[in-house]
């Protein structure tokens, strides 16, 4: 599967801020080299949702309340492509996609595309493996202390397998590139029997094209006709929040592409209103800059979307709304009232 290009040492500096406060360290122990997902090398410094692309997006995307520290819970956080494991605090009324940038800053060394990186709660009796879900609470998630600590796991976002005998010879036939590239047309075309076979057989759906840098989950969000083929990827393994290279999971794509059948549902099914791209926007804040489809927009709001994002020169859906004149000329271009 391929991964994003490491950015420019320009954008690296540009990127790059100050991490908030919050998160203290209290023990750190690398074991050896870092090693990428699928037994690939460590993940370069780069891609457009590096380590350091992702400190940028921080200080606007996350605070702690002064008193925080009353009510903060350890964890040890293990990162198996570092071979590292460390402890850190958390405020357990935080989101788990602030907890994840919490962690990203305390890395010494980088990874690659870390936006698809997740909190993974291993397998424990009574409850399956399964990754945290970045707009819930820390505090919704049940923790075990039987084993001191409670223990979770830092790690890249793949399918995440009930089975336990698996082929693992079958696997790497179902994905070879051409494999690959075969599985994306039957998305691209909505033959979701097809795509329900390769996936039954365990394809993990959870990868970029290596052409255009889509996900089969993003690129069925903006393809219409495609409802019943999002439900097949979902349900065989695909993570909603998994972005793919441009920094924009499903939710966004589809709310560009002015796809409000897939945006309903992508919620269905799931996913939430309020995931972040790379630079921290929502699917709301996209709609506000393409003039989106105004059924996305309610349907977003309905959902609970924040409002009140910013981008990185401090503005917001509405002054995307005034500034592209959608509130005068009708949302979407049509005639105004």
């Amino acid at each position: 599967m391929t991964h994003s290009p490491a950015t420019s040492e320009d954008e690296e500096r540009h990127s790059a801020s100050e991490c908030p406060e919050g998160g203290s360290e209290s023990d750190s122990s690398p074991d050896g080299p870092g090693r990428g997902p699928r037994g690939t090398r460590g993940r370069g410094s780069g891609a457009p949702g590096s380590l350091a692309s992702v400190r940028g997006l921080q200080g606007r995307s996350m605070s702690v309340p002064d008193d925080a520290h009353f009510s903060m819970m350890v964890f040890r956080i293990g990162i198996p492509d570092l071979h590292q494991t460390k402890c850190l605090r958390f405020n357990p009324d935080a989101t788990i996609w602030t907890a994840k940038q919490q962690v990203l800053c305390a890395l010494s060394e980088s990874l690659q595309d870390v936006l698809n990186y997740g909190l993974f709660q291993p397998a424990t009796s009574g409850r399956d493996a399964n990754f945290l879900e970045e707009e819930r609470l820390l505090r919704e998630y049940p923790q075990s202390f039987e084993k001191g600590v409670p223990y979770l796991e830092f790690r890249y976002k793949t399918r995440v397998y009930k089975q336990t005998n698996l082929d693992e010879k079958q696997l790497a036939k179902l994905h070879t590139k051409t494999g690959l590239k075969k599985f994306l047309e039957y998305v691209q075309l909505g033959t979701s029997d097809k795509v329900a076979r390769l996936l039954d057989k365990g394809l993990d759906p959870n990868y970029h094209d290596s052409d255009s840098g889509e996900t089969p989950l993003t690129l069925a969000a903006q393809t219409e006709g495609s409802v019943e083929v999002i439900r097949t990827l979902c349900l065989g393994g695909a993570h909603i929040d998994f972005r793919a290279r441009d920094g924009m999971t499903a939710l966004h794509k589809a709310a560009c592409a002015r796809h409000c059948l897939a945006l309903t549902a992508l919620l269905d099914l799931g996913g939430s209103p309020n995931y972040k791209d790379r630079r921290g926007l929502t699917p709301l804040f996209h709609t506000a800059m393409v003039g989106g489809d105004p059924r996305c927009c309610e349907l977003l709001l309905y959902n609970r979307a924040q409002l009140g994002i910013a981008d990185e020169n401090g503005w917001q859906e509405i002054h995307q709304v005034l500034l592209k004149g959608w509130a005068m000329k009708g949302w979407g271009g049509g005639p105004g009232p």
